[in-house]
């Protein structure tokens, strides 16, 4: 009997004592900045053209120098949109660059925890087609396979927007047209295989599969969507972190357009900064005529183009992505980058 308690007491102390040892991990990751004195801003990007203003102000010090010492800034890497969608709703992230349509997504699936607060980039995206398969228009794709980087994400919605003005859909919804979800490195092998026929990606990764697997140009940047006058990629960030630090929100967004001219009025040191930053990630660097005409086919802006995100919103909810008709009138909150701008004499975005 004595042993049996003794048994079950020890039991019992090993649970606590795992217990303890948990609890005491979660606090040593929530108290990292007070042992340190330092805020930590966790912020998601992409090594993408698009995601230009977060490879260039991360990787040469602009963004930590506006911030301070007193910030540490902690960076995260992702695929497609998504992901960092659900990094930011579960408290991994706090500020991210991502496309509208995941940050419209996540706006509405967590009632308004995120808000867009700036853009990054118009257009960079294209739609290419592997060599030896016949492609020259939206109709061609009848019957064939269409990769892109994850279901949901703003290449998926323009995609399936080009395929309804074609009258063609998914065939997963009845249609002929085979869409497949697949990260962008691994699309550049499916087209290089012959496994699908089409993708539709943001630069570098459509001038990297033209020049590394043969494949060529059905849409370029400018005739994907409004004649290119549409956001790919804007700036978000957590309801709970903007109200918690709108200072180093502001600080951030003031840094985010310095870059952003700056990036505009020197493109060929731009483009050898985006590089770098593209190698240390992907562990390889652009050939220059890649980096060229990805460069050439972005629009690297601050203006989140409000009426193309507005427009997106709709063909997510024809798309079945979102339910209902949400209410999307705090998705975005420009106060802190029109301040920005009229303190440096520049036009308000609306």
């Amino acid at each position: 009997m004595k042993a049996k308690i003794a048994l079950k007491f020890t039991a019992l102390i090993l649970v606590i004592s795992a217990l303890l040892v948990v609890a005491a991990g979660c606090g040593s990751k929530q108290n990292e900045g007070e042992k340190t004195g330092k805020t930590v801003i966790r912020v998601g990007y992409f090594p993408n053209m698009t995601h230009a203003q977060a490879m260039v102000g991360l990787s040469d010090g602009t963004f930590q120098k506006a911030l301070g010492d007193g910030v540490t800034i902690e960076e995260h890497t992702f695929n497609a949109g998504p992901s960092e969608i659900e990094a930011l709703l579960a408290g991994e992230i706090d500020l991210g660059y991502i496309g509208p349509v995941p940050a419209i997504n996540g706006y509405v699936k967590s009632k308004g925890q995120l808000k867009i607060i700036a853009g990054a980039a118009d257009a960079g995206a294209v739609l290419v087609a592997r060599s030896g398969v016949s492609i020259k228009d939206i109709k061609d794709l009848d019957g064939k396979k269409v990769a892109i980087p994850q279901l949901g994400n703003t290449q998926d919605i323009s995609l399936r927007n080009l395929l309804s003005q074609a009258n063609l859909k998914d065939a997963a919804k009845g249609g002929t047209v085979t869409v497949i979800p697949a990260e962008n490195p691994d699309i550049l092998t499916l087209i290089a295989k012959g496994d699908v026929d089409a993708a539709l990606v943001p630069e570098p990764w459509g001038s990297r599969i033209v020049k590394q697997a043969g494949a060529s140009i059905v849409l370029n940047a400018n005739q994907v969507w409004r004649d290119g006058k549409y956001t790919t990629a804007v700036v978000i960030v957590s309801t709970k972190f903007l109200n918690d630090h709108p200072d180093l929100v502001e600080k951030w967004l003031v840094a985010h357009i310095d870059i952003t001219e700056r990036i505009n009025s020197d493109k060929e040191g731009s483009k050898t900064v985006i590089n770098n930053q593209i190698k240390k990630l992907t562990k390889k660097s652009l050939p220059e005529d890649v980096l060229n005409s990805s460069f050439k086919r972005i629009v690297v802006t601050y203006n989140p183009e409000t009426q193309s995100v507005k427009e997106f919103v709709k063909l997510s909810i024809d798309n079945g992505y979102i339910k209902g008709d949400p209410d999307i009138s705090t998705l975005f909150d420009l106060a802190i980058i029109n301040k920005a701008l009229q303190q440096k004499g520049l036009q308000i975005v609306q």
